[in-house]
C-alpha cells in the first residue's frame, strides 16, 4: 500500500554522512541545502522504507532515498533526522532501484512524434524504464544536435541517448547500391560520423544484416569505427548474421571482435542470440569466444531480450540481400523476372527453413489482412506453396513479423553472463515493447530463478549506464540524477503477449525521471521530464 504525507524523515544517522555524502555532493547545485550539517534540509521527495538496490552492490538495504530537485541526496539506510520532505512515499515492501535503461530500442519514431502521448513513452515508463537508447541497428541519423533540439522542444517521457547510424551515413553517399565507396565517398561518410560524435552520440551503430548496410565490407566498417574511437565512442552492431544466412553466427562474432581490435574501441553485440535451427545451442561457444577476448583485454559486451521470438520486417527475414538491392520497386520486378525465379525461390526456401518453417512466422503488424496469422495459415488459405505465399504477401506490402527461432536454453545462457544487459529491441506488434523488463523479472527471477533480483537490476541499470558512458545515471548515489523505479516484487509482471502485444505491464508504483514523477500510485502522470543524454567527446577530438 502506498501512502503520501508530509513528514520529517527519521531516525538519526551519524552527521558525517550528511556532511560528506550530501553537502559535498549537492552543495554546487542544490540551493535547499544549508552550510551547517545540522541545519534542516528540505527535500522534495522521500521514498521511505523500501528495499533499496543502489546499483553498486548486490546486497540491498531497507532504507530511504531522498531527492532534491533533479538529484539524489542520499540512498541507503534510514534518512538523517535533519531532513524534511515536502512529500513522503511509503515504499515498505517495495523494491527501489535505479531507473532502468533500455540499451536497444526502436522508439525513435514515438519520441520524435508529433503525438504528445507517444512522446511520453508510456510502455517504457510503466516498466520502470527511464532512459531509452535510439539509433540502433544502424538506423539512426547523424544529425544528433538536431535530434537533441527536437527532444528538448517537445516533452518526452524518458531520457534519450543516441547512436550515429551506419545506414543513413552510407545511404547519403551510395543510396541502396551494392558496391564499395570511393575514397572520396568514404571520406564524406567519415565526416558525417565525426559530426554525430562531436554532437554527442554514444558511438557508431550498424545493422550489417540489413540492406543496404549488408553490402559493406568489414574494412569499410572499420574505417568508420575508427572515427568513433577517435572521439571516445563505442561500436554497437546488429551483427551480419545471427544464424547461417551468410558468414554464420560465429563468423559474425569474429567480425565484431576484429572491428574492436583494429579500430581500437569497445564493441557491443546488439540483442545477442542464436537464431534459427542451424545455430540453436551455440550460445556456449559464443559465450566462451567472447569471454576469451574479454580476458585478453577487449572491451566487448552485449544486450539481450527475454523472448524466444525475434521481430523484423518480413522482407528482411526471407528475401536474400541481392533481391532487396535497389529498393521495393526493383524487388517487385525480380518477382516477375523468369530468369531469376530459380535462384530467388531457392534462397527464400532456405531462409524459411532457417527460421523454422512457415508455422514459426507470425504476422504481427501491418496489413490487417494478415496480422494474427502465420505464414502457414496464409499459405493454407490460398492453397499455395509457402514460398508462393511469401511473394504474394510481399506484393501487397511489407509487414512486421514475430519469428519464433530461438531456444529458451540459449536465452537463459546469455542472460546469466555479467556482461549482458537488458534491452527490448522494441518494435511494433511484438510484446517486447510493452513487457521486456517486466517479463525478465517475472519469468526468469521469480518463476525460474535463472538470475537473482540483484542481477536483474544490475543488468537493467548500472551495467548499462557504465558500459554506454551515461554519466551520473544508473546508480542511486548522492549527486546522481534522480532516475528511480519503485515496484512491487509480488506484482511486477508483463501482460503483453504475442497475440495482445500492446498491454501495459503492471506492478510499478513510482517512476522518477530527473526527479519528476513520471508514474505515481501505479499510473502515468503525463509529465515529460526526459532529456537528451549527450556523450562528451574525447577532449581535443572535435577541435
Amino acid at each position: 500500500m502506498q501512502t503520501t504525507r508530509p513528514s520529517r524523515a527519521g531516525p538519526s544517522m551519524h552527521k558525517s554522512f550528511a556532511t560528506l555524502a550530501v553537502l559535498s555532493a549537492l552543495a554546487p547545485f542544490a540551493p535547499v541545502l544549508h552550510a551547517a550539517d545540522d541545519a534542516p534540509v528540505a527535500l522534495d521527495l522521500l521514498l521511505r522504507g523500501g528495499t533499496v538496490y543502489t546499483g553498486d552492490s548486490d546486497t540491498p538495504v531497507v532504507g530511504d532515498v531522498g531527492i532534491a530537485g533533479d538529484r539524489i541526496v542520499f540512498a541507503g539506510k534510514a534518512a538523517p533526522t535533519q531532513f524534511t520532505a515536502k512529500r513522503v512515499i511509503d515504499a515498505t515492501g517495495m523494491v527501489v532501484a535505479p531507473g532502468f535503461i533500455d540499451a536497444h530500442t526502436h522508439a525513435d519514431a514515438d519520441l520524435h512524434s508529433g503525438d504528445p502521448k507517444k512522446r511520453l513513452n508510456i510502455p517504457f515508463i510503466t516498466q520502470g524504464v527511464t532512459t531509452a537508447v535510439i539509433g540502433n541497428d544502424g538506423f539512426g541519423g547523424f544529425d544528433i544536435a538536431a535530434q537533441a533540439q527536437k527532444l528538448r522542444a517537445a516533452p518526452v517521457g524518458t531520457n534519450v541517448a543516441m547512436y550515429v547510424g551506419f545506414g543513413p551515413v552510407r545511404m547519403s553517399e551510395l543510396g541502396e547500391a551494392n558496391h564499395a565507396p570511393t575514397p572520396e565517398q568514404l571520406e564524406a561518410m567519415k565526416k558525417r560520423v565525426s559530426r554525430g560524435m562531436c554532437e554527442g552520440a554514444l558511438g557508431l551503430s550498424t545493422g550489417l544484416f540489413y540492406t543496404p548496410q549488408n553490402f559493406s565490407k568489414t574494412e569499410e566498417v572499420i574505417e568508420l569505427a575508427k572515427v568513433a574511437a577517435r572521439h571516445g565512442g563505442l561500436y554497437d552492431s546488429h551483427i551480419r548474421d545471427e544464424s547461417m544466412y551468410n558468414i554464420g553466427l560465429k563468423g559474425s562474432i569474429d567480425e565484431v571482435i576484429r572491428i574492436g581490435h583494429e579500430a581500437k574501441l569497445p564493441v557491443h553485440v546488439a540483442h545477442i542470440k542464436a537464431l534459427g535451427v542451424d545455430v540453436q545451442g551455440q550460445s556456449g561457444d559464443i559465450i566462451r569466444r567472447i569471454e576469451k577476448e574479454r580476458a585478453h583485454g577487449l572491451d566487448i559486451t552485449a544486450d539481450h531480450y527475454p523472448w524466444t521470438a525475434s521481430s523484423t520486417r518480413f522482407s528482411a527475414a526471407l528475401l536474400p540481400p541481392w533481391a532487396n538491392e535497389g529498393g521495393r520497386a526493383a524487388t517487385l520486378q525480380r518477382f516477375d523476372d523468369a530468369s531469376q525465379q530459380e535462384r530467388l525461390r531457392k534462397d527464400m526456401r532456405e531462409n524459411l527453413r532457417l527460421r523454422g518453417g512457415p508455422e514459426a512466422i507470425l504476422f504481427s503488424a501491418g496489413s490487417t489482412k494478415y496480422v494474427g496469422k502465420t505464414l502457414a495459415d496464409v499459405a493454407k488459405a490460398s492453397n499455395a506453396d509457402p514460398v508462393d505465399a511469401v511473394i504474394a504477401v510481399l506484393r501487397d506490402g511489407d509487414l512486421m513479423i514475430a519469428s519464433f527461432n530461438q531456444s529458451d536454453d540459449d536465452v537463459r545462457a546469455f542472460m546469466k553472463r555479467p556482461w549482458v544487459m537488458t534491452s527490448s529491441d522494441s518494435s511494433l506488434g511484438h510484446p517486447r515493447a510493452y513487457g521486456t523488463f517486466a517479463r525478465k523479472y517475472d519469468q526468469y527471477v521469480v518463476k525460474e530463478h535463472t538470475i537473482s533480483l540483484a542481477q536483474f537490476i544490475r543488468s537493467s541499470s548500472s551495467l548499462t549506464a557504465d558500459t554506454l558512458g551515461l554519466k551520473q545515471r544508473g546508480h542511486l548515489r548522492p549527486g546522481y540524477y534522480a532516475d528511480v523505479v519503485v515496484f512491487d516484487p509480488a506484482r511486477y509482471a508483463a501482460r503483453a503477449t504475442y497475440t495482445q502485444p500492446a498491454l501495459l505491464s503492471e506492478g510499478v508504483s513510482t517512476v522518477l525521471v530527473n526527479g519528476q514523477l513520471a508514474a505515481d500510485g501505479g499510473k502515468p502522470t503525463g509529465v515529460g521530464a526526459g532529456q537528451p543524454l549527450l556523450r562528451t567527446p574525447k577532449a581535443g577530438s572535435c577541435g
